[in-house]
């Protein structure tokens, strides 16, 4: 049996109507199309589900169709992380009730605490539940890294599952895999960095690119964990350029435009994110028509 938060995981973009409501049609389609793909998990509200502008309302709604789309078929890893810790203890529990399965917990930003801030905020919050939680260490847009020996102390708090590691730093990622034990899991927060990582004891990656390929990501992933890395490196030279070009601008927005091409969703933000400018866009479509993204063969 697989273990939980294993694999690949979806971090899910938000779809909005044209006037900018939660289109929770959209979602449970988008679910649907990742579940019978054979997506291992769903991780919405996080970066890509463009999290901070959603209401709280809002997020528990979209957990509350994930679970129900799934059907027990994929854990839900709920967004429930920030910068007061107080506040991110009454999102867990009220994340629990909807049923997520785990937390995704990205560290606290703008007030950019000390590393024994880190494990102080990350213990209180593993204190207030049962559920298991994921750290999710992404310096680049928090402006704090949670340094290996930090993710040491937090692995032996027992429903501290696992770290999403979004450093893009190769060396820290193996310092992390060494410092923690073989029940903390590694995941990777980068799709091109994914490989890599699992090369030296990773367990899969929360993935952006699966919101467009979900079965090719599957494919990838499965791949290297049967130690086929052939097979997985095939796949991963294939999906490169569009790994790549999901970030051309700040995530979600490119992918967000790549799916509305693709027929998935209205392309539709909110403030502060926008449409890709237009060479961006151009460069998209030129990803997309060169992976048959635009035929419906992966619609």
């Amino acid at each position: 049996m697989r273990t939980s938060f294993t694999g690949v995981g979806t971090a899910l973009v938000t779809p909005f109507t044209a006037s900018g409501d939660l289109d929770e049609r959209a979602v449970r389609r988008l679910a649907r199309r990742q579940i019978d793909a054979g997506i291992h998990f769903l991780a919405p509200c996080g970066t890509t589900g463009e999290n901070p502008t959603l209401s709280l309302a809002e997020r528990l709604r979209i957990v509350e169709i994930l679970v129900d789309e799934a059907a027990g078929t994929a854990p839900v890893l709920a967004g429930a992380g920030g910068y007061d810790t107080k506040a991110i203890i009454h999102l867990a529990g009220e994340m629990r009730k909807a049923g997520a399965s785990g937390l995704l917990s990205v560290t606290p930003y703008y007030n950019k605490p000390t590393q024994e801030g880190l494990y102080q905020h990350f213990r209180a919050i593993a204190d207030s539940t049962p559920l298991p939680i994921i750290v999710y260490n992404v310096p680049g847009r928090t402006g704090v890294n949670v340094e290996p020996a930090t993710l040491a102390r937090l692995a032996a708090i027992p429903n501290i599952a696992g770290v999403k590691e979004a450093s893009g730093n190769i060396t820290q990622m193996c310092e992390v895999c060494n410092a923690v034990p073989d029940r903390f899991l590694v995941l990777s927060g980068d799709d091109a960095i994914t490989l890599p990582l699992m090369a030296i004891g990773g367990r899969g990656v929360i993935s952006v690119a699966s919101n467009e390929v979900p079965a090719e990501m599957v494919r990838m992933v499965e791949a290297a964990e049967r130690g086929d890395f052939a097979a997985a490196r095939a796949v991963h030279r294939r999906m490169l350029p569009l790994m790549q070009v999901n970030f051309i601008e700040s995530n979600p927005v490119p992918v967000k435009a790549a799916m509305a091409a693709m027929g998935l969703l209205d392309e539709a933000y909110r403030l502060p994110m926008c449409p890709p400018k237009a060479e961006s866009r151009e460069k998209i479509l030129t990803v997309l028509k060169s992976l048959d993204l635009l035929t419906g063969a992966f619609v």
